[in-house]
């Protein structure tokens, strides 16, 4: 139960509603004005958050969360979640790592990436408890391992590994939400646990583990902005997210240069503990980049990787998943 206490804010599907007007599921008609202009106060964009990204702690603490437009926010546990509500039409827009993407593409899901940004290497890390005898990689041969399926932390395992020789069929990987491979870790149901921040540093801080590896060497350090198919065929709401993006990429550049003063606000506004948040915080600097060639192929060899490894159904060719309309946006890599 203590553990389950420690991410109780990850348990609820929360959705916080901050206005309402003709959204995405709706006709352009309202706010797309007789010149072809749009009028952003009659558009509302759904956004979808997790306690890993904080959007919505994000924009409030940089000074960017008052929009001309309305944003209703829904809550998740992981990006895969999201993802799934983004296909339905639910959610016009989140934050996720690396690989969610790439299962939602396998899927056949009707999501696009639409930005990029790296947010450090130092936060996806696989933990194990302080007085684990596991020491390697190597080690990790036939042990029981927690990881969110189609998760960036199931990319940094896998690349784990890979790395050190061991095929995923050698391990015994438990599929598990966060707040259930956290229970699972403290009790010892399973001997290690993938993750990312926040919940690195709250298994280090709250739940007496260390990590054993981190990304530094495994992962791209990538994660993506995601937008739905309908979304971005509605004029009104891709004009929408067209401004959302550039709040985001100005709210990271704030963050870079006020980090206490972020942390102190995403402490506040996620019930994470201060140390704890600071430590995220200083582990990863943001930066904006274009959805370049660069970026695509990174992200293309994640999802060939997962592929060669069976864990997804079929390839998928990452470019085809890929909007690039907004890269005028952001400073070329």
């Amino acid at each position: 139960m203590k553990a389950r206490r420690l991410l109780l804010a990850t348990t609820l599907a929360l959705v916080v509603t901050v206005g309402t007007a003709c959204g995405s599921d709706k006709s352009d008609d309202a706010a797309v004005r007789p010149d072809g202009s749009v009028d952003l106060s009659q558009v509302t964009v759904r956004a979808g958050d997790q306690k890993g990204t904080g959007l919505q702690a994000l924009l409030t603490a940089a000074g960017e969360v008052e929009t001309p437009y309305k944003i209703t926010w829904s809550q998740y546990q992981a990006g895969p979640p999201m993802l799934e509500a983004i296909n339905s039409g639910a959610v016009d827009i989140g934050g996720v790592g690396n690989a969610p993407p790439i299962f939602a593409a396998a899927a056949k899901s009707a999501i696009k990436i639409v930005s990029a940004y790296q947010a450090g290497k130092d936060g996806q890390g696989i933990v194990v408890p302080k007085d684990s005898p596991l020491r390697s990689p190597e080690e990790l041969r036939g042990k029981k391992i927690a990881v969110t399926k189609g998760s960036s932390a199931h990319a940094h395992l896998l690349a784990v590994l890979s790395k050190a020789g061991v095929k995923w069929d050698q391990i015994e990987p438990q599929y598990l939400q966060p707040p259930d491979a956290l229970a699972a870790l403290t009790t010892g149901r399973v001997d290690a646990w993938a993750i990312w921040d926040p919940y690195t540093a709250q298994a280090e801080q709250q739940a007496n583990a260390r990590i054993l590896v981190s990304g530094n060497g495994y992962v791209t350090g990538d994660a993506f902005y995601i937008a739905g198919d309908k979304a971005l065929g509605s004029k009104a709401t891709a004009a929408a997210l067209r401004d959302l993006l550039a709040r985001i990429a100005r709210a990271h550049a704030w963050v870079n240069t006020h980090p206490e003063q972020w942390a102190k606000t995403y402490a506040e506004l996620t019930g994470l503990p201060y140390d704890v948040a600071l430590t995220v915080v200083k582990r990863g600097p943001y930066q904006d980049h274009p959805l370049d060639a660069g970026a695509i192929a990174a992200e293309q060899g994640v999802a060939d990787a997962f592929a060669d490894a069976g864990l997804i159904p079929r390839k998928v060719n990452i470019a085809d998943y890929t909007d690039t309309r907004f890269n005028d946006l952001f400073p070329a890599s």
